[in-house]
C-alpha cells in the first residue's frame, strides 16, 4: 500500500503494512525520534510521556506510526543521516563525537596520531549496522556503547596494538540495536570498547552506569 507512514514518521515502502507486528529496534527507533522531537521544542513533557508509554506498548507499525506523523522528518531526528563519513585528522586535537550525534551507514577513520572518541550513549540510531574502516596510526580508537550495541573487532588488523573490549551490561533480553564492525588497519595504541563511566552517585551503589532500568518506562527523561 502507497502512502503510508514506517515509525520513522516517512512514508514507507509498498510492501510495507500498518498490520505488521512491530519489533524491539521498530520501538526504539521511534523512542529516539520522539526524545529528540521534545528536545527541540517540538513535544511539551506531558505529550514526550504520553507518547512513550504509547510506543513501548505499541504492538503494530500502525500504532508507532501514528506517533511521529506529526513531526517533521527532517527535523525529527535533528538531521538526515548520512551513509558515508569521512573523518581525516594528522598530528591535531583530539576527534569526538559525542552527545546526540547521527550514526551513518559507514564512518571511515583516516587519522594519525590524534585520539578518536566515538560515543554512542546519546546517539541517534536509524541504521541496524556501522561499518568502520579504520586506518589509523597511534594514540587510543575509543568506542563508547550502551546496552543493545555489539562491536566485532575480527575484521581490524593490529600492528603493535591490543584491544580492551568491556562491553556494557545488559539484561538477558536485550534487543540489539546496532552492530559495529571495525575493518582496517591499526597501528600502535589501543582500541578500547566500553561503557560510560559511572557517576558519583552509581559508583557509591557500585552500578553499572549502562545498566538497562527493570521497567520501560523508568527511563523517561
Amino acid at each position: 500500500m502507497s502512502g503510508e507512514i514506517a515509525p520513522t514518521g516517512k512514508p514507507s515502502g509498498p510492501g510495507s503494512s500498518p498490520g505488521l507486528r512491530a519489533s524491539h529496534a521498530d520501538r526504539d527507533r521511534v523512542v529516539d525520534v520522539l526524545r529528540i522531537a521534545a528536545g527541540d521544542g517540538l513535544l511539551t513533557s506531558d505529550e514526550l510521556d504520553e507518547r512513550l508509554e504509547a510506543a513501548l506498548s505499541a504492538r503494530t507499525l500502525g500504532e508507532l506510526a501514528a506517533l511521529t506523523t506529526d513531526l517533521p522528518s527532517g527535523r525529527a531526528t535533528g538531521a538526515e543521516p548520512k551513509d558515508t563519513v569521512r573523518i581525516e585528522q594528522v598530528h591535531s586535537g583530539a576527534v569526538e563525537r559525542v552527545g546526540r550525534w547521527v550514526v551513518p551507514r559507514r564512518l571511515e577513520l583516516a587519522v594519525t596520531f590524534c585520539k578518536v572518541t566515538l560515543d554512542f550513549t546519546d546517539a541517534v540510531i536509524t541504521h541496524d549496522t556501522l561499518r568502520v574502516d579504520v586506518a589509523m596510526t597511534g594514540k587510543t580508537l575509543t568506542l563508547v556503547t550502551r546496552p543493545g550495541i555489539e562491536v566485532d573487532t575480527d575484521g581490524l588488523r593490529l600492528a603493535h596494538c591490543r584491544v580492551v573490549h568491556r562491553p556494557a551490561a545488559a539484561l538477558p533480553d536485550t534487543p540489539v540495536t546496532l552492530r559495529i564492525q571495525l575493518v582496517g588497519e591499526k597501528v600502535h595504541g589501543r582500541v578500547v570498547v566500553r561503557p560510560p563511566r559511572r557517576t558519583f552517585g552509581q559508583w557509591l551503589l557500585r552500578r553499572p552506569a549502562a545498566l538497562p532500568p527493570a521497567q520501560g518506562l523508568s527511563d523517561r527523561p
